[in-house]
């Protein structure tokens, strides 16, 4: 999101140097200089006014928010600005247009005149000469003041620029279950879809992103994990720009400097990516540890990989438990995504949802290796096919998220015509009078993954053998009590 800056600086030199540096600041707009307290009180009683003229004109009713949208949402003061001295000027700047984020620029910045600026009204101090990182920070912790304070002035939330990038975090129920193909693919098509992506390799100890998109890049996530305050450059210098538009912020080639990335430091860096990207995608892995624990926490929609079998639907159920324990994340907040899924499943999806607790996304990725493994083999998982069944039911389920806006990618969903692309296989005709499911090679009908509701009596999680408890006619239930060998 654009933040605009106008800079009020009565020195020429340092009215260069920080056009200068303003110039270098990612998705800045800096207008230009002006020279004295009264030319920046005029611009931005211009600014106001225009922006309400202009919405008044479209609509009558439009009123101060409008107003308050076109004004810039931060101020540089210098504390040479006159005639107004800096720090009358902040004050007043704060009392006329308080949606305004003020950052003074002065040669003392110690904390008697920190204090002097706080109660003006002053967002943040920068010293001189000048640093580009302190500038940074200075600036883009003003601009999301500002932007949660027009929210609130009723201005719309599209106008904020601060950490409001959607996180979804993907974890595997136990590894090989597709997890890290999930993260890309997702990230892929919210890319697609013409949003910036990041896309976040918290399997500290074994991160694949890097091999499926063939990087070497050798900056990692743990050169953030010591930096107290992370600016705007560093974030830049971490992450890779892959050619296909995605931010990367990889795992450690050294699994065991993962250690050095905890929960604070992964709170932290999570933070400044949503604060830069539209979406941040965050590849968990299977094991949790405190980083991936506190991403889990953190995110908006939480995804929980697993395959229709019964080892990996008891370890999703061991996982869901697990974040329930240490209060990450309830069950009913997690949706299941299930991998690798057949017409011949013994194991359904409804009874994937019943035995873990969790909601069950309505697209299901079909079993194809054949369509990944040359892309897995040359790590290039960006090249997969468009007509992959694989790609495009991950495609399918990022507009499912609301990754993904574009028709294209969400046609079909839930209807007959998309379920012979995840599938790969064409429906037989149902002849009159046969019930559904009861062909060969058809899954279990609606309904019957357990007895309730027939009056049987029967409840989920019978003994084992139960066809009408389980689902099926398989021997296991993986919903049921078990216990680890």
């Amino acid at each position: 999101m654009t933040i605009r800056i106008l800079p009020a600086i009565g020195d020429p030199d340092a009215a260069r140097a920080v056009s200068s540096l303003l110039n270098q600041l990612p998705d800045a707009e800096p207008a230009p200089t002006v020279a004295d307290s009264a030319a920046l009180l005029d611009a931005l009683a211009g600014a106001a006014a225009q922006g309400a003229a202009a919405s008044s004109a479209a609509s009558p009713a439009a009123g101060p928010p409008s107003a308050v949208e076109a004004l810039p949402e931060v101020v540089l003061v210098h504390e040479r600005i006159g005639p107004t001295p800096a720090l009358e000027l902040i004050r007043e700047v704060a009392l006329r247009f308080p949606a305004v984020g003020v950052v003074l620029i002065t040669a003392d910045a110690g904390p008697a005149l920190f204090s002097a600026a706080m109660d003006a009204g002053a967002r943040g101090v920068v010293g001189l000469p000048l640093g580009y990182d302190e500038l940074a920070a200075r600036v883009q912790a003003a601009a999301q003041w500002s932007a949660g304070v027009r929210v609130h002035l009723g201005a719309g939330p599209e106008t904020a620029p601060g950490p409001a990038g959607t996180l979804v975090t993907v974890t595997g129920a136990k590894g090989g279950v597709g997890t890290t193909v999930t993260a890309v693919q997702l990230a892929l098509a919210a890319r697609a879809a013409g949003r910036s992506v990041a896309l976040l390799d918290l399997d500290l100890q074994s991160g694949d992103v890097a091999s499926y998109l063939d990087v070497q890049f050798r900056r990692s996530v743990v050169d953030l994990a010591g930096i107290a305050d992370i600016s705007v450059r560093v974030l830049q210098d971490a992450v890779h720009d892959h050619h296909t538009g995605l931010g990367l912020l990889l795992a450690p080639e050294e699994g065991e400097r993962g250690e050095e990335v905890d929960d604070r430091a992964a709170r932290q860096i999570i933070g400044a990516l949503r604060s830069r990207y539209e979406v941040v995608l965050v590849d968990c892995g299977s094991q949790m540890q405190s980083a991936n624990a506190a991403a889990v926490e953190l995110a908006d929609v939480a995804l929980l990989v697993t395959t229709p079998d019964v080892v990996s639907v008891r370890a999703a159920k061991r996982q869901v438990r697990l974040w329930d324990r240490l209060q990450i994340r309830q069950a009913e907040d997690t949706t299941t995504v299930v991998n690798r899924l057949t017409r011949n499943t013994e194991i359904q999806p409804p009874l994937v949802a019943k035995a873990t607790g969790t909601q069950v996304a309505r697209t299901h990725v079909p079993a194809a290796f054949k369509e990944l493994q040359p892309c897995v083999d040359a790590g290039r998982m960006q090249d997969l096919d468009g007509k992959s069944t694989v790609r495009q039911a991950l495609w399918a389920l990022a507009g499912e998220l609301g990754l993904v806006e574009s028709p294209a990618v969400r046609q079909g969903r839930g209807s007959h015509r998309a379920r012979p692309t995840l599938t790969g296989r064409k429906r037989k005709a149902i002849t009159p009078g046969a019930a559904p499911g009861s062909g060969p090679g058809q899954g279990p009908a609606p309904g019957s993954a357990s007895g309730a509701g027939s009056g049987s009596g029967l409840r989920f999680g019978a003994r084992r053998g139960s066809a009408a408890a389980a689902g099926g006619s398989g021997p296991f239930d993986p919903a049921g009590p078990y216990e680890e060998g």
